[in-house]
């Protein structure tokens, strides 16, 4: 009984008892067990202490350090207190000699065997020795593994045996108490405990530090050390000899190791000859391994590029910028977009990239402007070492951008989207402005603050490329910062006489377009308190159409949005939309608000241009010398109305001086009248838009209904009311080149469709084309302007996209491609309006500027076929844009291509902008929107309002973007300042801009030679004969060209030549006939290509008729004019941008109907005269 109660515990008290009356006091057989993580060993908590345990082993290193340097310290004090005149006469006690008498001849080891050390300092010697001693033999038995040698002869055990065991022997044999012993050898043992002590700190406070704070400690450590052992060497080896002082030893190790060598203190004998030779060849081994470790980590810290401090990042603002690989063209457009806001130039970036830098990047950025501003770490924002490094947690904002030269441009996001998933997690609180390329995966970003979706942007721009020309070229020229460089500095000044549009002051330049267009291409989107502008603050109470209009026309502001407090951006919320002191405002122009001033010109000035004399009653009156002197600052001259801005004829803009009496505008209003619901019903009514259509089209309109698509290829796409068929299209028949039974066609003509085709060519179909669609099947554009969209594609949709599709009205896809002639002709291209086509997502080439040669040929042979066709072209780089239908030996080309040169010289953000492509909306790179995202740092509503001008957006009650073409009915109006408003009274649309085409001189003889030869098919044939002549009077010399009597005589000159045959009167007459043989060759050329194509027609079965009705219009340029003057004239075939009202907010019952002109009259009694 009694063995029993030993083994099993007692129970509990309170269960004793009822365990006896039931019987069961033996069942409990729990057993309580401690469980260790460690073996629960003396060594194991030894270990623990003294290695494993990171602050406690920090402690013992630390403490051994300060033990080491305690030795070399209380060795210095030995040799100063010891006589180097006096040395002892051998063990503990002996009679001291006085080694001074004896001769320098005379070599005697006594003195370096025994020194001279007192008794406290002998015991403190002891002590140390001891401590050190059993703290080595701890560690030794710790550090055992069963290999004894191992630990044994190691360098530092070694070193720490023969500093401290002499000195326990003296304990136990007191003669040898004065024995020299090294101690001064502990500043080794020393630096290897500080390794190790650095090591520890690094794992305690998890923080580490740079290697190249290790290797520059290590190095000077090492020279500490030798030169340390080297001074104690020499003193204690010269008491033999010249008896050293501890001082005439330092000095004379620094002047050797220096190489200096002044000779006046050297070693005598050979022991401590010996000894400088030993240090110096230990010095040449040591320290060049030392110093090409610290090379070698000096250059991977400058590939790696160190650490972003704390203290900066606590009392710097900066930005992170995260990128996969930098690419030179990214970072330049990057740092010219983001410092060119005058907030941002005390701003710092730091660049967090995963590759090294290229050359390219490495130059730049040694370049003083960015070197003090822009900082490389290469790291992965996926590591919180990286991200701290780079201090994400202080930052002002984190830019995400993905690689669109990735093959997978999947994978590209996939990328991205984990790398602001860890910059979110590791920094909750930094603004995060990410780029995603596919729409698919934007709503795993969507926690961001700004994200920016490039193929969403992208097909919704070359969407409305199509039916709003250069509409690509307009968002570009608003979302770059003109830093004032384009922007006029002095005030605009109007020239004498009536209907002059205002200009710079000086000589007209040759290429007026270009000052025109540079000058309004600095016109940027800014916004301003409507309570707190000074332009603005007078229409508070006012209508948003009545607010436009009066600002554009008093200081030059085109008024576009505004946004009341928490709620979204409106673009022309329309004439009933009154305006509050609360509401911010959004408007264009080339200088914000608080960069502006007013000027007041002289009475004397104003007779003399004649302009009434009145003065300026506005809110704030300046005088000249308060002008901002600033980059950017515009000064513009009020141009006086005679009138306050409320009065009721809305003033005059300056009347041509006819006497007829010329047509009247109505004034905009101040307040609507009365606002009322519409009558009509816009999502079910489907005649709204069969009053101008046949009978064949208005049956099939018939079937389309307003609503919205019921199948979206992606997630996060936003609803936008359309166009759409009542009854899904079945699968078959979206295939246009293929007969089903539902429709028998097989090629594009058969169709006979009403409009010109808009045709697109993609590599695949992915979800990003839905936003190629849904904008050009909105529900504002009329039913009878909808365009057929022919999908040229060289793989097949998938099935998602397709069902995505089906709903909307003429779309329809075709299998091919565009290098393919038969695929261009079947899918309708000879009487197509616009072909779009779209940069290949496997166009990436080994050479960068490469990845878009395969497009350009592709482009260029399509214009050589099709002269007349509108083909806009998407590229990767907009450096390529020079190659768009590229000639060798134009001089136009050549001057544009050196004033691209000084704008880049200059550090514009636009140098292309000149290049005619570019200007007249025909290529588009998407490298252009990164500025959008770069932007929305300063100006957070970019965008949104690029989203909605674009359609990608539908916001209740916010307006939309169309264009309205000059007719000859429409130039009565004049002016621009008239035209707008003209639109602000009828139908409260903005204008924003004018898109016009020019006639462009032939600048060379080959482009007139050039121009000529096309004009003229076949110059064998009669009838052709006056169209020839007709195309030669555009290739006379400017002098001819400029006086029509002086052409005459040469055409006559030239008919009697060719009657008299081969005589070559003159030199000018051989140049003649060499010009005409140069023609023939190159209507040659025209002739085969138009031979290829009809033949090409006619054997895939296709009618030749209608082939090449429109020719070449390459003698013609187009440009944007962003927010032009009020007093610019208008011109025929102009092209004006408009933000018309949302059709579905509420209207004025008396406002007109919308018409393709504004050229129609409005009642006489409604109507002021101007």
């Amino acid at each position: 009984m009694g063995e029993l109660e030993k083994e099993v515990l007692p129970l509990p008290p309170r269960y004793r008892f009822r365990d006896l009356l039931l019987g069961d006091w033996q069942a409990d057989e729990r057993v309580q067990v401690e469980f260790y993580v460690n073996e629960n060993t003396f060594k194991e908590r030894l270990k623990l202490f003294f290695i494993k345990n990171q602050r406690s082993s920090l402690r013992v290193r630390l403490f051994n350090f300060s033990l080491k340097l305690l030795s070399c310290f209380l060795y210095i004090i030995r040799v100063l207190l010891d006589d180097p005149q006096e040395g002892p006469g051998g063990c503990w006690g002996c009679p001291k000699l006085n080694l001074s008498a004896q001769p320098l001849a005379r070599f005697d080891w006594a003195p370096i065997v025994w020194v001279n050390r007192p008794l406290p300092l002998w015991g403190l010697q002891v002590l140390v020795a001891l401590i050190s001693f059993l703290e080595t033999m701890l560690l030794v038995y710790l550090g055992y593994k069963g290999n004894l040698w191992e630990q044994v002869l190691r360098v530092p055990f070694m070193l720490e045996m023969m500093n401290t065991v002499p000195f326990l022997v003296t304990v136990f044999w007191p003669p040898l108490r004065n024995l020299f012993i090294p101690v001064f050898l502990n500043c080794w043992l020393a630096k290897h405990a500080l390794e190790n002590m650095i090591n520890d700190l690094h794992r305690a406070i998890q923080r580490t530090h740079s290697a190249m704070f290790n290797q520059v400690l290590i190095l000077v450590c090492t020279l500490v050390c030798l030169m340390f052992t080297c001074i104690c060497g020499i003193q204690h080896l010269e008491r033999a000899g010249n008896n050293l002082t501890f001082f005439d030893s330092l000095y004379f190790c620094i002047v050797t190791f220096s190489t200096v060598g002044f000779g006046d203190v050297t070693p005598r004998i050979w022991p401590s000859q010996l000894l400088v030779v030993i240090m110096i060849c230990v010095a040449l081994i040591v320290l060049p391994i030392q110093f090409e470790q610290l090379a070698f980590l000096w250059m991977e810290r400058q590939k790696s590029g160190g650490n972003y401090s704390r203290y900066r990042a606590q009392t710097e603002k900066h930005v992170v910028l995260c990128v996969s690989a930098l690419k030179i063209d990214l970072l330049m457009d990057f740092l010219n977009e983001f410092y060119a806001h005058p907030r941002l130039q005390d701003y710092y970036v730091v660049i967090l990239c995963p590759t090294e830098m290229d050359l390219a990047v490495r130059r730049v950025l040694q370049i003083p402007l960015w070197s003090q501003r822009v900082i490389f770490l290469q790291g992965s924002a996926l590591k919180d070492q990286d991200l701290m490094r780079a201090k994400m947690d202080d930052a002002e904002a984190c830019f995400i951008l993905s690689n669109r030269f990735e093959g997978d441009r999947g994978a590209a996001d996939h990328q991205t989207i984990l790398r602001a998933w860890a910059v979110k997690d590791f920094a909750p609180n930094c603004p995060l402005y990410v780029q995603i390329l596919k729409p698919e995966n934007k709503f795993h970003v969507k926690f961001a603050e700004h994200v920016v979706c490039e193929e969403e942007f992208k097909f919704a721009m070359l969407a409305l490329n199509c039916v709003c020309p250069a509409t690509s070229t307009l968002v570009t020229l608003l979302v770059h910062t003109s830093r004032g460089q384009a922007a006029p500095v002095e005030p605009f000044r109007q020239r004498p006489g009536p209907w002059q549009p205002l200009c710079r002051a000086g000589p007209a330049s040759p290429e007026q377009w270009q000052q025109m267009y540079s000058r309004c291409s600095a016109s940027e989107i800014h916004h301003v308190r409507l309570g707190d502008s000074k332009f603005l603050g007078q229409y508070e109470g006012k209508s948003f159409t009545y607010a436009s209009f009066h600002a554009h026309k008093k200081y030059g502001l085109c008024l576009i949005g505004v946004c009341q407090e928490d709620k979204n951006i409106l673009l022309n919320p329309g004439p009933c939309h009154i305006l509050a002191s609360s509401d911010t405002c959004f408007y264009i122009n080339i200088s914000k608000e608080e960069n502006s001033a007013f000027v007041l010109r002289q009475q004397e000035q104003r007779r003399q241009r004649r302009l009434p004399t009145t003065a300026y009653h506005g809110l704030t009156r300046l005088p000249v010398h308060s002008i901002i002197a600033s980059m950017g600052t515009v000064a513009m001259d009020l141009p006086e109305s005679g009138s306050s801005p409320d009065s009721a004829d809305g003033t005059t803009l300056g009347l041509p001086a006819d006497s007829e009496r010329p047509r009247s505008i109505a004034p905009v209003l101040e307040v609507a009248a009365a606002c009322r619901s519409p009558t009509f019903e816009l999502l079910s009514d489907p005649s709204e838009d069969e009053a101008g259509l046949s009978d064949d089209d208005a049956a099939t309109s018939g079937a389309w209904v307003k609503g919205y698509p019921p199948t979206s290829p992606y997630i996060g796409s936003s609803p936008t009311l359309c166009h759409l068929v009542r009854e899904k299209i079945p699968f078959c028949c979206l295939r246009l080149d293929k007969s089903c039974p539902h429709c028998p066609y097989e090629d594009a003509r058969a169709y006979r469709f009403q409009n010109k085709l808009l045709i697109l060519s993609a590599e695949r179909a992915g979800n990003g084309l839905y936003n190629f669609v849904a904008p050009l099947r909105a529900y504002y554009r009329p039913r009878q302007e909808l365009s057929p969209l022919v999908l040229l594609l060289e793989t097949a949709p998938e099935t998602h996209f397709l069902e995505a599709v089906r709903w909307f009205p003429l779309v329809y896809y075709m299998v091919g491609s565009i290098d393919s002639l038969d695929d261009l002709l079947r899918c309708g291209v000879s009487f197509a309006a616009s072909v779009v086509v779209v940069d290949k997502e496997s166009s990436i080439a080994q050479e960068d500027y490469m990845a878009d040669a395969k497009t350009i040929v592709n482009v260029q042979t399509l214009f050589r076929l099709f002269p007349g066709l509108n083909i806009i072209t998407e590229l990767t780089h907009p450096a390529n844009m020079r190659f768009m239908r590229f000639k060798a030996k134009d001089r136009g080309a050549l001057a544009l291509s050196k004033l691209e040169k000084k704008e880049r010289e200059k550090g514009s953000n636009l140098v292309f902008m000149f290049r005619l492509p570019f200007a007249a909306g025909k290529v588009f790179s998407v490298s252009m929107l990164d500025t959008l995202l770069y932007q929305s740092f300063v100006k957070g509503y970019m965008i949104s309002i690029t989203r909605l001008l674009l359609g990608l957006d539908s916001t209740p009650g916010s307006g939309f973007l169309c264009v309205l073409k000059v007719t000859e009915d429409d130039l009565w109006i004049r002016s621009y300042g008239r035209l707008y408003q003209k639109l602000c009274s009828s139908t409260g649309d903005i204008p924003i801009g004018i898109y016009r085409t020019e006639s462009q001189p032939a600048p060379s003889a080959e482009r007139q030679v050039s121009a000529s030869g096309e004009d003229c098919e076949d110059p064998l044939e009669p009838h052709d004969t006056l169209a020839c002549h007709l195309g030669h009077r555009d290739s006379v010399p400017g002098d001819q060209a400029e006086h029509p009597l002086l052409r005459r005589k040469s055409m006559q000159w030239a008919r009697r030549l060719s009657r008299k045959g081969g005589r070559l009167p003159s030199k000018t007459a051989a140049e003649r006939i060499s010009q005409q043989r140069l023609t023939l060759s190159r209507r040659s050329e025209h002739q085969e290509l138009s031979a290829l194509v009809k033949t090409r027609m006619k054997h895939l079965g296709l009618s030749a008729a209608g082939y090449m009705e429109v020719m070449d219009h390459d003698n013609t340029l187009s440009y944007i004019l962003l927010n032009p003057s009020p007093a610019t004239r208008l011109e025929l075939n102009d092209v004006v941008y408009l933000i018309r009202p949302d059709p579905l907010t509420l209207v004025s019952p008396g406002s007109p109907g919308r018409k393709a002109s504004v050229s129609r009259a409005e009642d006489p009694k409604d109507s002021t005269r101007l």
